[in-house]
């Protein structure tokens, strides 16, 4: 104690030892699989260089999947006893494949297969996707020489809103539709006006550049009540006949003409609202099939 009744303050330094001079052994397990890994890796890239070719692909297949094995592998080589099969099963090495016992073939007199289905023939799939490709381009071709016709002619020009043209799965078909104030034959008759006329006779000079068949079809609309009219369908099929006289009249051959039909209000062009004007229409269609053959080239 001082001699003011105070403790003195006493100050201990510590030194920390040096932990016996190692960090433990765990570096050593470490270190051990490093060499064990380089080890491994020096002895393949040894026996990569002393094996053959045949000896690599042995090993290539013998360690491939078995849903994808192909050949006998390892038979006389590094793995010379056992392969995979076809099927991924082991086979003696000095085998062939194993093939199936009663294969599916051809009976040569009808053309199919063994359980009758109809075996599949390439070159006729593509010479049907040919003539696709072909039909579809004619098809193109003609839509364009239309469209192209109406915006030449100055009195088709006007017309243009009552002409249609689009590809169905029956073919391309080239529709003549009322527009309010526009009609295509005169009120309740089959008789077609001065318009259709110009339109159809227009229409026959895009139909004799193709070669298919054509169908035909009228078509009315319901009433300004929802409801049909009396004699749609007669009235229907007299347009339909009145615009195959009048193809025909432009040079048509009458042998292309497949089907005239009237469906008078059971296919309208508005299915919303049956009453409207572009119900009443006529469908020309240029059917998707091989084209007529002439009389003295029939089958």
């Amino acid at each position: 104690m001082s001699a003011g009744g105070e403790r003195p303050i006493i100050i201990k330094r510590i030194k920390k030892g040096g932990g016996g001079g190692h960090h433990g052994g765990a570096w050593k397990v470490a270190y051990a699989d490093f060499v064990t890994a380089m080890m491994a890796f020096f002895l393949l890239m040894w026996l990569i260089n002393t094996t053959s070719p045949e000896q690599k692909r042995g090993i290539a297949d013998y360690f491939a999947p078995a849903s994808v094995s192909e050949t006998t592998s390892g038979a006389g080589g590094i793995l010379a006893g056992t392969a995979l099969g076809n099927e991924g099963t082991k086979q003696n090495g000095s085998q062939a494949i194993v093939q199936d016992a009663s294969p599916d073939v051809k009976n040569p007199s009808d053309g199919k297969s063994k359980d009758g289905a109809k075996a599949a023939d390439p070159a006729a799939d593509q010479a049907k996707q040919d003539q696709a490709k072909q039909e579809a381009a004619a098809f193109a071709s003609a839509q364009q020489s239309l469209a192209q016709a109406l915006q030449d002619m100055p009195e088709l020009a006007e017309l243009s809103k009552n002409i249609i043209v689009d590809q169905t799965p029956e073919g391309l078909r080239i529709q003549l539709v009322d527009q309010e104030g526009r009609s295509m034959f005169n009120q309740g008759t089959a008789v077609p006006n001065d318009r259709a006329k110009l339109l159809l006779r227009a229409i026959a000079k895009i139909v004799n550049q193709l070669p298919n068949r054509i169908s035909i079809y009228g078509h009315t609309s319901a009433n300004s009540g929802g409801g049909k009219t009396k004699g749609d369908w007669s009235l229907s099929q007299g347009r339909a006949d009145a615009s195959r006289n009048i193809l025909e009249g432009a040079g048509v051959d009458d042998d292309r003409i497949y089907q005239v039909s009237g469906k008078a209000t059971k296919d309208p062009l508005y299915p919303d609202d049956p009453t409207l004007p572009g119900n009443r229409r006529i469908a020309i269609v240029l059917m998707r099939e091989a084209p007529v053959l002439p009389p003295d080239r029939g089958p």
